[in-house]
């Protein structure tokens, strides 16, 4: 706990279709900053604003994330809305990838998630690799060893 013996919740979200170290380094660094993680696995249905289908079921996702050391509590997340989120699970605490740093829509949401009493912290984004870096590799090697077969 830290020194005002407060629990710090924290808060992240993402989809972690085909987990890799960019997921795993979100985990890790979220969880040294507060002392219980609740990660939010979005939903299938909720992916599709993207226009992307995830390959891996929602249950597995959540199921992969559960196991993570890092991880405390897993949840789906439903919708986007963070404040709506905060409202419900109480986090102190929400980590954010830094891809969205600057992006108008986070300067409102941490506008007023300040004023509900909650930090934003964004956090370094992997961008040597993503889940659509992983899928577009998979889906050119595919098509590479169809012609390959002709």
């Amino acid at each position: 706990m830290n020194k005002e013996n407060k629990i710090k919740i924290g808060y992240t979200t993402g989809v972690f279709d085909l987990f890799h170290i960019g997921h795993l380094n979100l985990l890790r660094n979220a969880k040294s900053m507060c002392d219980k993680l609740i990660v939010g696995v979005t939903t299938d249905e909720l992916v599709k604003y993207k226009g992307k289908i995830p390959i891996i079921s929602l249950e597995d996702r959540m199921e992969i994330v559960r196991a993570i050391k890092y991880v405390d509590v897993v949840i789906p997340q439903e919708r986007l809305c963070k404040i709506e989120a905060k409202q419900k699970i109480k986090f102190d605490i929400l980590f954010v990838g830094d891809d969205w740093y600057n992006k108008s829509i986070w300067i409102k949401y941490e506008r007023k998630l300040k004023q509900l009493g909650v930090q934003v912290i964004y956090l370094p984004y992997t961008k040597r690799t993503s889940s659509t870096i992983i899928s577009n590799t998979l889906e050119a090697l595919r098509k590479k060893e169809k012609q390959e077969e002709k």
